[in-house]
């Protein structure tokens, strides 16, 4: 009996020791189920995740090649504006000129480069050049006018005129389109109502 109940002992432990390690196997399984699922779905999420970052890329660049054109038309309207205001500018330092300056001064020469203007020029006398002077002086176009020199000429163009001077000014710079008054923002006084 005694090998009997060892034999019984033995065939227990024996079908124990499988069970367990058929369990531990369907464990083991289960387990690497469980995780094989947790991996797939966070690979999931993970291209998701994936697809809106490509998106936002794609919308990212639109959006900085909208910003360049949108410099380059600022660049262009800043030119435009300016143009205009030169052009406005021209008119008015032409206007200028031809009422500043007095009787017994020519000018022969007018070179303009930026807001640098040269004036060159005959004259009756001395007096006259520094009277063109203190006419530019007071003119709000006119900025700094200097003397580069006034002398008597080699071979005047006319008798009357036997002095030839130089004079360097520089422009006031041209007003922008927000500097310069808008008209349609000044309100009527008076009037019938």
């Amino acid at each position: 009996m005694a090998a009997a109940s060892a034999a019984s002992r033995t065939l227990r432990a024996a079908s124990a020791l499988l069970l367990t390690a058929i369990l531990g196997v369907v464990i083991v399984f289960f387990a690497g189920f469980a995780f094989d699922q947790k991996i797939a779905h966070q690979q999931a999420r993970n291209q998701i995740v994936q697809k809106e970052i490509n998106a936002l890329e794609i919308r990212i660049k639109r959006i900085e090649e909208l910003e360049r054109t949108r410099a380059r038309l600022i660049s262009r309207k800043q030119v435009i504006e300016s143009l205009q205001a030169s052009r406005s500018t021209t008119v008015e330092l032409l206007d200028k000129l031809a009422k500043s300056i007095p009787v017994g001064v020519t000018l022969t020469t007018i070179r303009q480069q930026g807001n640098d203007l040269a004036l060159v020029g005959t004259s009756q006398s001395n007096a006259r050049v520094s009277a063109y002077l203190r006419e530019l002086a007071s003119n709000d176009l006119f900025l700094n006018p200097q003397l580069n020199f006034v002398r008597s000429s080699a071979s005047p163009a006319t008798a009357t005129e036997p002095y030839e001077f130089s004079i360097k000014v520089n422009l006031r710079p041209p007003k922008s389109a927000d500097e310069e008054g808008d008209y349609d923002d000044v309100a009527v006084l008076g009037g019938a109502e």
